[in-house]
């Protein structure tokens, strides 16, 4: 199974492909970032993201996707602008016919390193070995989309053993 997990973001949105062989390992396929210029327009930076979706979409053609769910931070603008980058990527999912799961940070953490609290150097390691990639996936919204795409593939094994 290939999944897309995605970190929204205005300014970065995060990308990572993995996939679970029958052996249950897990590779990455691509992970990056979809940048949107600061000097655009709300319309235009959404615009970018929603295209650049469809693009790696088109390329990678998953199975299934997850989406990071909105973290309400005390800064209501950023919420608001992290918003309308999650609400565009679901849209381009949606729009390919692609499953799509949520997941907020703490079932991210929970599912990958097993701790709820862990901190991002720990989440960061363990996509590492989980992956076994040499480096650390930069930049750190990769490494973020990377963790909610092996969140949703622990979930969605979870849930077919409990069939």
């Amino acid at each position: 199974m290939l999944v897309l997990g995605i970190d929204p973001g205005t300014a970065t949105t995060g990308y990572g492909l993995v996939r679970e062989d029958d052996t249950g390992r897990l590779f990455a396929v691509d992970f990056g970032v979809v940048r949107s210029p600061a000097q655009d327009t709300m319309p235009q930076r959404l615009l970018q993201i929603y295209h650049q979706i469809q693009e790696i979409v088109s390329l990678h053609r998953p199975d299934s996707s997850a989406v990071e769910k909105l973290f309400f931070q005390s800064n209501v603008r950023t919420a608001m602008s992290v918003g309308q980058a999650r609400g565009v990527a679901l849209l381009a999912l949606a729009e390919a016919q692609i499953p799509v799961a949520e997941y907020t940070p703490l079932e991210v953490k929970q599912a990958v390193v097993g701790y709820g609290n862990a901190d991002k150097k720990q989440i960061q390691q363990m996509i590492r070995a989980l992956l076994g990639l040499e480096d650390i996936p930069k930049p750190d919204d990769a490494a973020d989309a990377l963790a909610v795409a092996i969140c949703h593939l622990h979930s969605y094994r979870l849930a077919n053993l409990q069939e």
